[in-house]
């Protein structure tokens, strides 16, 4: 017989090292459900230290799709999750009334929840020559122009993805306009409702972890990792925080103090964008990790979400 109860989506998002993964274990176990990845990172099989993917252990404690599931060298868009993501919860949604989804890429969580933005077509090999650039000078030189000519976008956590940044140096150089001027206010009717939780610490507790994360990913080898990696280099996964400034140091541009310094001080600044995007968003109902009785009772509540 088909399960014909109301569908609901939880998402689980929020800064980096906020504590979101061991978050969504529990309550994907509490729920008795699986979990769909929204890191833009994680997909990436190669990618394991500097990603803080989940441990073997918590990938057996539930079911986890979307992460291990491309090759390093392969392309993965928003527009390609949005896509996979409906089909597979099509399938979930026969079994569960509930799926929780769970990461800190906002731009991925958008396109699964509302769709992607209605942009205007670049002209012609304005992406090539962008993407050019990108591998001659560097994330930062990129970085630099957009942030000239959109300041807004700056302030954003897609300001350290590599993908959005050429698409918003193609849409203004194009159009003479910020992408948020051509960004859709019609969300896309979706066969579930929408729970969005988004987490948050104290800024002081929150950077902390922050650092420890690095320390403990330095321990684990991140270094070594980047230095296996350099054949792919290029690839947009790999010029992000946490791998950027680990190339950086192999590049012989600073020593090993600096880099340490540099993946700290990067990696806090990205969990402010990312806390400035889901603020932005308006739609996220905010906890503390350590909040779970609240936040579960708030997933079991009937009559949630849009």
């Amino acid at each position: 017989m088909p399960n014909t109860k109301e569908k609901y989506l939880i998402t689980i998002a929020g800064p980096t090292a906020v504590g979101k993964t061991s978050l969504a274990i529990r309550l994907a176990q509490n729920l008795q459900t699986e979990i769909i990845s929204a890191d833009s990172r994680q997909f990436f099989k190669e990618l394991e230290i500097g990603t803080a993917k989940p441990t073997p252990a918590e990938l057996a404690a539930v079911p986890h799709h979307f992460v291990n599931t491309h090759h390093i060298g392969e392309t993965y868009s928003a527009g390609d999750f949005e896509r996979d993501a409906l089909v597979l919860l099509s399938r979930l949604f026969e079994v569960y009334d509930r799926v929780v989804m769970v990461g800190g890429s906002g731009f991925y969580i958008k396109a699964l929840l509302e769709g992607l933005d209605a942009l205007p077509a670049p002209l012609p090999g304005l992406r090539e020559r962008l993407t050019l650039r990108l591998q001659a000078e560097g994330l930062p030189s990129l970085q630099k122009e957009i942030a000239d000519l959109d300041p807004d976008f700056a302030q954003t956590a897609e300001f350290e993805n590599p993908q959005r940044v050429i698409r918003a140096l193609e849409v203004y150089i194009t159009e003479g306009r910020p992408i948020s001027y051509f960004q859709q206010t019609m969300k896309k009717s979706r066969p579930f409702k929408s729970v969005a939780i988004a987490l948050d610490r104290d800024r002081q507790e929150l950077y902390k972890r922050i650092d420890d994360r690095m320390d403990q990913m330095l321990e684990e080898g991140l270094v070594q990792e980047a230095q296996d990696l350099l054949p792919y280099r290029t690839a947009h996964a790999l010029q992000t925080v946490g791998y950027k400034e680990v190339y950086g140091f192999l590049d012989g541009d600073y020593d090993e103090q600096e880099m340490v310094r540099l993946l700290k001080q990067n990696s806090r600044r990205y969990a402010k964008r990312q806390l400035t995007w889901f603020r932005h968003q308006g739609e996220f109902k905010w906890f503390h990790p350590d909040d779970f009785e609240q936040i579960l009772k708030y997933t079991q509540q009937e009559n949630l979400g849009a």
